[in-house]
Formats: structure tokens, sequence, C-alpha cells
């Protein structure tokens, strides 16, 4: 990784979102409240003796690392940065190779100290892809959650982490006070230029987010690779993952259209596993590459573009 990235590891970003996101009850809002207890009484750990308020027990404050991650983030996730990175990378020209094949890759991506687990990249993919094959959702959700962090693969490929992950939010349009560490976007060229510094910037009222310019990441990445071989509520889960300050904090509604509202429920369902299928009880990867191999071939072609 890029010797100036200020997180020790991309998890890192992973545990802030965790100490702010702890527990289902931990926003006042009674809709959101209720569904966040139905999250939470449908989802299944795959540690039973592991409760929801036990992962990453941080200090409440933020580490100074996550803070620059943030401000890295926040200040160079410019229009002109994402349409320059989307212009690198989404000619999908980089490699070809496998669904399987990547998640290998990705595990080259070593990590040292994640605080939850010693786990591989493989092995933390299928915890959670085992998480909802355990609930009984469908053969393509499960799929989405073996698959949805393999955009990360772009810190192979030299992309600082603040390219990487992170709270993902829209460009071209005034940054929503909802986002994490608002305060920083003031670093940004984009908070002077009156094209983008409005409410609906450079979009229109209700647009759809497909009409959005979405800021730089693995989500984005990932679902340009795969948007021609899932259901769209696949493709709405992992494009929006990460899009909290839409599907936590429920902000940025002006810029949904009707497929948005709709679609989002499916991001919300899948967040409890995104957020909480980490625990030391490792998975057998042998025994199960059998059926993830034949769900993959379900789905994909032997080899697709990245």
């Amino acid at each position: 990784m890029n010797a100036q990235d200020p997180l020790s590891d991309l998890d890192d970003w992973e545990s802030d979102l965790l100490r702010r996101y702890p527990q289902p009850d931990s926003i006042s809002s009674p809709d959101v409240q209720q569904e966040r207890n139905a999250d939470a009484a449908s989802f299944k750990t795959t540690d039973p003796n592991k409760q929801e308020t036990e992962f990453r027990n941080y200090q409440a404050e933020a580490r100074p690392s996550v803070k620059e991650f943030y401000r890295l983030n926040h200040s160079l996730q410019t229009v002109d940065f994402v349409q320059s990175r989307r212009a690198e990378f989404l000619p999908l020209r980089r490699t070809r190779m496998g669904i399987w094949e990547a998640m290998e890759f990705l595990n080259t991506l070593v990590d040292d100290s994640d605080p939850d687990t010693d786990l591989s990249q493989i092995e933390h993919l299928l915890q959670t892809a085992e998480a909802i094959r355990a609930d009984g959702h469908p053969p393509w959700f499960i799929l989405t959650g073996l698959i949805h962090d393999l955009g990360k693969i772009l810190c192979l490929w030299g992309e600082p982490q603040w390219a990487v992950v992170g709270d993902t939010f829209p460009v071209g349009c005034a940054h929503s006070p909802k986002v994490v560490y608002h305060d920083f976007f003031r670093l940004n060229p984009d908070w002077n230029d009156a094209r983008y510094n409005t409410r609906l910037g450079i979009y229109g009222e209700h647009w759809g987010l497909d009409k959005v310019l979405m800021s730089w990441g693995h989500d984005e990445y990932l679902y340009h690779v795969v948007k021609d071989y899932l259901p769209i509520e696949a493709l709405y889960m992992i494009r929006y993952h990460s899009f909290y300050a839409a599907h936590r904090e429920r902000d940025y509604q002006y810029l949904f259209d009707d497929r948005d509202r709709k679609m989002f429920e499916w991001v919300r369902r899948f967040n409890p596993y995104d957020l909480y299928s980490k625990s030391d009880q490792r998975p057998d990867v042998e025994r199960l590459r059998p059926f993830y191999e034949k769900l993959i071939d379900d789905y994909f072609p032997e080899k697709i573009d990245w």
C-alpha cells in the first residue's frame, strides 16, 4: 500500500463505521428504529456467542489516522478526480480474470491489524456469504455477499486508500452534513465552485442516482465490472453499500427517483451482513469452494474484464 496512506489497514475504515453504527438502537428516529430492530432480529452472526456490540470495541474518539483518512478523502474527491478515475479504470482494460481468481488476488492484500479476526480476505468474504446463506436468501444475494468487496483490488493497482474505501457520496452538488467529518469538505476545491456547491448542483430534482456521479472507490468500480451479470437488486447493494448518508441517515432523497427508493430497501437489507458478519470462526474454504464456484458459474463466464 502507498506509504503515505494514513490507515494501517483498509479495515480501519470499517472499524470507524462500527464505532458510528454499533447497534440497531443507536438512532432515535422511530421509523429508522423500527427498521433497525427488524434488521437486527433477522440477522444471524456467524459466531452465535458474539453480540453486535462486541465488534470492534474501540475508544469513542476516532483515531488520528482515521481523521486523516477522511481529510484526504473529502478534500480530494472532486468532480475532476472522479472523472479522471472513471476514464482510467472503467474501460476495464486492466486484466481479464474470473471471480474466484479475483478473490485469490485480493487475498494478497495482507491484513495484519484487524482487531476482530486474523482471517484471510477470502475467509472474510466467505463469512459474509455464509451468513446470508444461513438466513435463506436467494443465490444472487449470497453471491453478492461473496463478491461485494472485490473492488478493493484497486489498492493492488496503486490506488490510495482514500480512493478505494470510505463513505461514498455524490460529487457535483453540495455535500450533505450527514456525511461523516463534513467539515473536511471545506478543503475540497468544489466547495467554492458555483457549479457544484448548491443543493442539486449539476443534477435535477429526483433525476435518479444513475445520473449522479458518485465519489470514486471500490463500490463504483465493482459495479461497472459486474453490471452485465447480476440482478438490479444486487447491483444496488454493490454500488451503494458505502453510501451511508443515504441508506443509514436517509439524506440525499431529493436525488432519488422511484426506482432508487425501492432498491434502497435491498441496500438496507444487505447492510447488517456487511457490517456485522466477522467472527473468529474460520470457514472451511476447501469444503465451501465447490459450492461457491458453482454459484459463480451460474452467473459469470469463466473470465471477465477488470
